[in-house]
């Protein structure tokens, strides 16, 4: 397998900058996702690792080697892309076959390295067939065996499973994470989901505006984000955000003046924080809990009231959106059913040490405690 090393690395189109000084490494064996809203510079990021797009400037190496003009044949990786690019006048096991072929594989090498493709895939079955004879999983299954028998030292994802059902992405992720267990393959996989980067991702890398946001463990990142931007793209419905001014601020903690007056000392790292400081506190909906409108909150506690626009009834959780007083609307996940009906008047209520603080910048105030 693979090593990656991106240093400075940058992509300019003209006078349009796109990527802006990218570093980072990816380790042998690791599976990395490149995740961000459409046009933060991922799927561009991928096509310089595969070569397919040039290095403005920077230096990428692999396996301690530089190959910023090496073609992409000479690179030792393979990509998967999106619309599967499966000729359609060639049966499975041909497709897969066809990038051995024309490297000089003898027959029974192909033969050895289709089958057991084929077989890692759950479709030794289908290798007769040609690509309209099967469903969309199936093909971008053949998609990812034509890649696997060509033995890369990398492999390129880019957004695999945007194509397919809900039902369909949930089956193949789960194939995608046991092949990379079963290969201990280096992966960089480029998603807009992300709970395709939360499971799938050793590491994952937050991407906006040409630029990483962060890079962590998934845990990290719904933990620890490191701003506003990270905190709003993990986790599903998005963060809740409402502003506040700072009282008082030490490295043990800030003491928040919030909507509706009620003061509340949260335990972040408030050092470069002053008094009169305009910031903004948020609280994931699964952290909020249900409590009676005006009800005196505990200490520690943060509570807002307000009145239930929508209830979401999911299943296995549901979900409660309220407008308060001021116009601030938040949402709160809860496990099961709720009594909760549009027009109640309640209360959501959340631990201080639950929330996350942002500066003016967006930035957050570390937490002391580490993912």
């Amino acid at each position: 397998m693979a090593r990656v090393a991106l240093a400075n690395v940058s992509k300019s189109y003209g006078s349009t900058r796109v990527l802006h000084g990218i570093d980072l490494e990816i380790a042998d064996g690791e599976l990395v996702v490149l995740v961000g809203p459409s046009g933060c510079g991922k799927s561009t990021l991928l096509r310089m690792l595969c070569g397919l797009e040039e290095i403005s400037a920077g230096e990428l190496r692999i396996d301690g080697e530089l190959v910023n003009h090496l073609p992409p044949a000479q690179r030792g990786i393979a990509m998967v892309f999106q619309s599967y690019a499966l000729y359609p006048h060639m049966t499975v096991r041909g497709n897969m076959a066809f990038g051995l072929r024309i490297q000089g594989a003898t027959r029974a090498q192909r033969d050895a390295r289709v089958e057991a493709a084929a077989k890692a895939l759950h479709i030794d079955h289908l290798l007769d067939r040609r690509p309209r004879e099967l469903s969309g999983g199936q093909r971008q299954r053949v998609a990812i065996g034509r890649a696997i028998v060509r033995e890369p030292r990398l492999f390129l994802f880019d957004e695999p499973l945007s194509n397919l059902d809900a039902a369909l992405r949930v089956k193949t992720r789960i194939e995608l994470a046991r092949l990379h267990r079963e290969l201990a393959a280096t992966m960089v996989y480029v998603t807009h989901d992300q709970v395709e980067a939360m499971t799938l991702g050793d590491r994952i890398v937050v991407m906006h505006e040409g630029r990483i946001q962060q890079a962590g463990s998934p845990l990290a990142l719904y933990e620890h984000p490191a701003n506003r931007f990270v905190a709003s793209f993990i986790g599903s419905p998005t963060i809740n955000l409402a502003n506040a001014e700072v009282r008082a601020a030490s490295a043990d903690g800030v003491r928040l003046a919030l909507p509706g007056g009620a003061v509340l000392d949260v335990p972040v790292d408030g050092a470069r924080l002053a008094p009169g400081a305009r910031v903004e506190v948020g609280i994931r909906p699964e952290h909020f809990a249900v409590a009676e409108d005006g009800a005196s909150p505990d200490r520690g506690m943060l509570q807002f009231g307000g009145e239930v626009t929508l209830v979401e009834q999911l299943g296995e959780s549901h979900l409660v959106y309220l407008r308060c007083a001021d116009g601030l609307e938040l949402v709160a996940r809860g496990t099961g059913h709720t009594g909760v009906r549009v027009g109640d008047r309640i209360g959501l209520r959340a631990e201080a040490a639950r929330l996350h603080v942002f500066d003016g910048e967006g930035v957050a105030c570390a937490r002391p405690r580490k993912v």
